[in-house]
């Protein structure tokens, strides 16, 4: 749970957080939004415990300024920026999993459903990974431990669109019992995956409200889409979306995380006048096969 009472934040001579009072408690996502300079940044380094402050801010009952070891044992953090680490990423995952008390090999596991192979890149630099390599890592060490408060500031950025699915089907493992506080530019990235919506201006709350929990973060939606004419840069941008064409690139199939609806109807809005017909249908669960049942066919 985060309790934040009467927060304020001075940078300079400016007030960047102005007296902010927040309660979010478990099973709660939240979007944090609002434009450059709004706050969200200093909100969140206050959570960190980065930040002397006034006011108040509670993690699960622990001040993160002054009992910062314990109560950042089980918060899970993305920045939105990779930090500039040269460690290995072997080292990186084993100081991790040591100051949070993890097991590396979950580390591992969620590094590697989200696409990233850490044997393969063990001896290599952190700051000498691709954009998306370093989120991907980054995620994993958030998500692939015992955390109850995941802070994530603009977590899928970087990831392609099958990596961004593996990701919200994480964030639903977790959604019942963590709380997840979203940091973004753009609501409309992050509309699909939260049930409240917190907005800063100036450092003020301007909109705190709850939104329709309507959508299962690990949903996923068969797309069908028919074009008037083959076109070659919707085929590219198709194309990282995983969707493939047997007619010469005039239909075009794939699969979509429900999550991801907004972000993928505003790539192909780009494309409206070559779209002929698009199809979008929920894919049941049940129609979905496990591991043992592929095994077993």
């Amino acid at each position: 749970m985060i309790e934040i009472e009467k927060l304020r934040k001075r940078l300079g001579r400016r007030d960047v957080l102005q007296g902010l009072d927040l309660s979010i408690p478990a099973g709660q996502r939240v979007a944090l939004v609002g434009s450059n300079g709004a706050g969200k940044t200093t909100l969140i380094r206050c959570l960190l415990g980065e930040y002397t402050r006034e006011g108040e801010v509670r993690l699960n009952g622990l001040d993160p300024r002054k009992a910062r070891t314990e109560a950042l044992r089980k918060v899970g953090f993305v920045p939105q920026l990779p930090p500039p680490l040269k460690m290995p990423v072997k080292q990186l995952i084993r100081y991790v999993a040591s100051v949070c008390d993890a097991d590396q090999a979950h580390i591992v596991e969620v590094a590697a459903r989200l696409g990233f192979d850490v044997d393969r890149y063990r001896h290599q630099a952190f700051a000498r990974l691709s954009g998306g390599q370093k989120q991907k890592l980054l995620i994993a060490t958030a998500l692939g431990r015992d955390a109850d408060i995941l802070v994530l500031d603009e977590p899928a950025a970087n990831l392609d669109p099958e990596a961004r699915g593996i990701f919200f089907e994480l964030l639903a493992e977790r959604q019942r019992d963590a709380v997840m506080l979203i940091s973004s530019h753009r609501l409309d990235e992050v509309a699909a995956l939260v049930n409240r919506v917190i907005e800063l201006d100036q450092g003020k709350v301007v909109l705190d409200d709850q939104v329709a929990d309507v959508v299962e973060l690990s949903s996923l939606l068969d797309c069908k889409i028919r074009l008037s004419r083959a076109e070659p840069a919707f085929a590219k941008t198709i194309g990282t979306w995983g969707f493939n064409s047997n007619d010469g690139g005039l239909t075009w199939q794939g699969t979509v995380a429900g999550a991801d609806r907004l972000r993928f109807l505003g790539t192909l809005s780009r494309y409206v006048a070559l779209i002929a017909a698009l199809e979008l249908n929920e894919i049941e669960m049940s129609d979905i096969p496990i591991a043992s049942d592929v095994a077993n066919a």
